[in-house]
């Protein structure tokens, strides 16, 4: 355990046990944040990344560096994000102190300059976001929001927006939604069962695709009980 002190020199050994320590408390501490701090890097999400990654990257590069000081440290910053994480979740005005309410940029075709520099973002953004939501003119927007996590989000106005079954009223099929009971080779026994069916059932299914199951990269099976098989290429 002499690596996770400081040394005067550290053997190679050493270096490596050390930034496996590392990655492994790493992991465990993203881990124990949640998953929102991976999905949405908000202000204080942002500020977590920076400060734990900058704090043990230092041991990993100067051996003068103990791990010790540095892990203690990031333990105790974890524990104040997840105490402000859900002290913001009951207190609304720390909630909009550390995730600003959405922003409107677009209102029915205009855009709203002085909510662009509240945003510190330039048209150009804009019209970047644009194109990737598939939107050729601005006038065709009724909202866009600046969310909290840097995104923009757009509604189109009603007379641009896609027609649905719903709105000429055609009947439609209940959503089915696909699920996975064989992987990669390997059958997903929890699934199978969750559907009703067992591992004699499958492998007749199987048979029909003149395939074992060690041959399939993918098996799925719907509501209705039909099964789609995607053999490896």
């Amino acid at each position: 355990m002499d690596f996770f002190y400081s040394q005067d020199t550290l053997t190679t050994i050493q270096w490596i046990l050390r930034a496996i320590i590392s990655f492994l408390f790493l992991l465990f501490a993203v881990k124990l944040m949640g998953r929102r701090a991976i999905s949405q890097l908000r202000l204080i999400d942002f500020l977590m990344a920076l400060i734990i990654g900058n704090i043990l990257a230092h041991p990993l590069s100067d051996e003068q560096l103990g791990l010790k000081g540095p892990m203690i440290t990031s333990v105790v910053l974890v524990i104040l994000y997840i105490i402000s994480v859900f002290v913001s979740l009951h207190w609304g005005r720390l909630r909009n102190f550390f995730e600003s309410p959405p922003l409107p940029l677009i209102e029915n075709g205009q855009v709203i300059h002085k909510n662009l520099v509240k945003a510190r973002i330039s048209i150009d953004i804009i019209l970047s976001e644009l194109r990737k939501a598939k939107i050729e003119e601005i006038q065709k927007v009724a909202l866009a929001f600046w969310e909290p996590d840097g995104t923009i989000s757009f509604f189109l106005l009603p007379q641009y927006q896609s027609v649905t079954p719903g709105d000429i009223k055609l009947t439609t099929k209940p959503f089915s939604f696909p699920i996975t009971i064989i992987k990669e080779g390997k059958i997903d026994f929890h699934e199978l069962n969750r559907v009703g069916k067992d591992e004699g059932w499958l492998k007749r299914k199987v048979t029909m695709y003149n395939a074992d199951i060690t041959d399939i990269l993918l098996a799925t099976i719907d509501t209705n009980g039909n099964v789609k098989v995607f053999l490896y290429s």
